[in-house]
């Protein structure tokens, strides 16, 4: 027991030092950051009026949709306005506390009113996700389980917020659908509408990519930056490409660069790695590897009728 305990007090201490010597550990300035939680369940809750009668199982959205939408976003509100105003007093040890509630309000009565619009392009994008996926047998199914959809989802709200240079909040949302969907998208990236990720798993859109209307990525493409080796001196560089309207980037494709412009109606194949701009009206294709093939000889046995020295 005394080893325990010797133990347990030692490494105490010396995690109380570390504490005392590193600002990221217990906030000096007294405030707090924000609920990860909180805002986790509101990227949640927040489907409930976007999808009505997907994610809830409220009747009400069907019998009083109006009524129904007004109670859930009235709550909504007011759970986000305390997040923000947690987010806004941390990042701003300046900022006021009556500075920041005004301040939280407007964002939020902005979030609110965009809802709407981020609705219409949410139904666009399941949209691109139906006439380019042969496999889907409705809308409402990729409503209810593309992984491409939830991630675009939370992207189109976590942006709102970015734009209103909301800290902490933009980015914990977009890592938590990073984390459900293996889709990482920053919430600072420009997309247009009718935006599909299909598959999805191992796709990254950097902060300043651009990308136009009409735009499909399957599993494994990267817009990513050429380099980030000058670390934060380069946070308000455009460091990620730019992706004009009607292009296709096929599965584990790099377009890097923020230089680099995709242009109208290209299509880029699959497993190509792009550093400088294509032309509008282009195929990109990497050229295939040669594959050797080998039979096995007839006297080998079936134990080892796969072993490459055969």
């Amino acid at each position: 027991m005394d080893n325990k305990k010797d133990t347990i007090l030692n490494a105490a201490k010396a995690l109380t030092e570390n504490y005392k010597k590193d600002e990221l550990f217990m906030p000096k300035n007294g405030r707090s950051l924000p609920n990860r939680a909180a805002v986790i369940d509101l990227v949640k809750d927040l489907r409930s009026v976007i999808f009505p009668g997907y994610f809830c199982a409220d009747t009400a959205a069907g019998i009083f949709p109006e009524q129904f939408s007004t109670y859930c976003l009235n709550e909504y509100y007011d759970r986000l306005k305390e997040q923000v105003e947690i987010a806004l007093l941390y990042a701003r040890p300046e900022m006021r506390q009556e500075e920041a509630a005004e301040m939280s309000e407007s964002i939020c009565i902005h979030f609110i009113e965009r809802l709407p619009e981020v609705q219409q392009k949410l139904l666009k994008d399941v949209q691109a996700g139906f006439d380019g996926d042969p496999a889907a047998k409705s809308k409402e199914e990729i409503i209810f389980s593309y992984p491409g959809v939830f991630a675009i989802y939370v992207y189109r709200l976590a942006h709102i917020l970015y734009q209103n240079k909301v800290p902490f909040i933009p980015r914990i949302m977009t890592e938590y659908a990073h984390g459900k969907t293996g889709i990482d998208i920053n919430p600072g990236a420009e997309i247009g509408e009718y935006f599909f990720i299909d598959h999805g798993t191992g796709v990254v859109i950097g902060e300043t990519t651009e990308i136009g209307n009409n735009v499909k990525l399957y599993q494994g493409v990267t817009l990513g930056a050429l380099s980030t080796r000058q670390g934060q001196q380069l946070a308000n560089v455009k460091r990620h490409p730019t992706i004009r309207d009607n292009v296709t980037i096929y599965s584990n494709s790099s377009v890097l660069g923020g230089e680099t412009v995709i242009g109208e109606n290209t299509i880029i194949g699959g497993n190509t790695f792009i550093t400088e701009s294509i032309p509008a009206n282009t195929k990109v294709s990497a050229k295939s590897p040669e594959l050797v093939i080998k039979k096995p000889r007839n006297s080998v046995s079936k134990t080892d009728v796969w072993d490459w020295e055969n």
